[in-house]
């Protein structure tokens, strides 16, 4: 059975950017962890949305769809636009949100915007989730973040009365606009099994991971394993280049060979364009690599593939800053004195 999920709050005056992810077969895997949106006769009545970026766009477009009414909130007037067109409700604060719903799906950036949404920024921000003072309350927060951050916020809220369950998703943003996302839950499973109807709109494979944080945990684990990926084809390829092969034959070789993978199906074509746009930042992929080093702190594990992948995004990051990910090429292709390109590349 299937269902899937991924986003972040924007980092710009673009609204929000989100992750990368892959479907993957399920046979093998429980029933009872994945949920099948195919054979599901659930509705929505009324539920919110809090963060409406390139990737919470699409996770809320198709709430709309599927639910009789969706309050929406972003900082940015012109994302609100566009899920009011569609026959969404504005609301002027997360707590005029909460005061609507007794649930809640957010999708920003990170911790720190996921606070400020839960508990209020103070001053004269907008009132938080929490200040509207509302018992019973359940957020489903799609954001990516270190699992120790999210279990804060967790028991934070808990404190005042909110269920608050990590579901961290993945996938491009035609995926969050397709309603194919992965979703990875980690929440009490009486928590999961009341949010799926929520949640089924947007993803193809919604996937129990455990307790509370274990979603965050599954989704760094995820990221990891994809930019280690991506840091193999980044070291050789351009190697590759120099010692003199041809580049249409590497891609060949990397899209039908055994390396072939989501990396190399969305993250080589790109640069063999020459086309360094609207990829995955490197500083909010950081945090996935965060996540893992605490992760392995935690039960003494050995990491040092990752520990090198690490160091190479902390190379780039010096360099390039907020670059987009597929940048991280060009680290080699300096070194080297190439380009891994096509002749009518950008």
């Amino acid at each position: 059975m299937r269902s899937r999920t991924s986003a972040i709050w924007a980092l710009s005056n673009s609204p929000w950017i989100g992750d990368k992810g892959r479907s993957r077969p399920t046979e093998g895997r429980s029933n009872e962890q994945i949920h099948s949106k195919e054979h599901s006769s659930m509705t929505i009545s009324s539920v919110g949305f809090i963060g409406l970026g390139t990737m919470g766009r699409g996770m809320a477009l198709n709430l709309v769809k599927a639910a009789e009414t969706v309050y929406v909130y972003d900082p940015f007037p012109e994302a609100v636009k566009t899920l009011t067109d569609a026959g969404a409700v504005a609301c002027a604060s997360p707590a005029e949100v909460a005061e609507k719903v007794s649930t809640i799906v957010v999708c920003v950036p990170d911790a720190p915007q996921v606070r400020d949404v839960v508990f209020g920024p103070g001053g004269n921000g907008p009132k938080g989730i929490a200040e509207a003072g509302k018992s019973g309350l359940t957020v489903l927060d799609a954001t990516t973040m270190v699992r120790d951050k999210a279990m804060a916020i967790h028991d934070e809220a808990a404190e005042k009365g909110i269920d608050y369950w990590d579901c961290p998703i993945s996938g491009l943003p035609k995926r969050a606009a397709d309603g194919t996302l992965t979703i990875m839950f980690g929440g009490t499973k009486e928590a999961y099994d009341a949010a799926l109807p929520i949640l089924e709109p947007c993803g193809s494979d919604i996937i129990y991971c455990g307790p509370a944080g274990a979603g965050q945990a599954m989704k760094g684990l995820n990221n990891v394993i994809y930019n280690i990926n991506i840091i193999g084809f980044c070291e050789l390829l351009p190697m590759a280049v120099k010692w003199g092969m041809d580049v249409e034959a590497l891609e060949n070789l990397v899209l039908s060979g055994s390396s072939r993978s989501f990396a190399s199906e969305h993250f080589v074509p790109k640069i063999l364009k020459g086309d360094f746009t609207g990829d995955f930042p490197m500083q909010a992929a950081y945090k996935d690599i965060l996540n893992v080093r605490q992760m392995a702190e935690d039960v003494g594990a050995e990491t040092p593939v990752a520990d090198a992948m690490a160091k190479v995004y902390e190379k780039c990051l010096e360099t390039a800053g907020q670059g987009p990910k597929s940048t991280l090429i060009k680290l080699y292709e300096d070194a080297l004195g190439v380009q891994f390109r096509k002749p009518d590349a950008e």
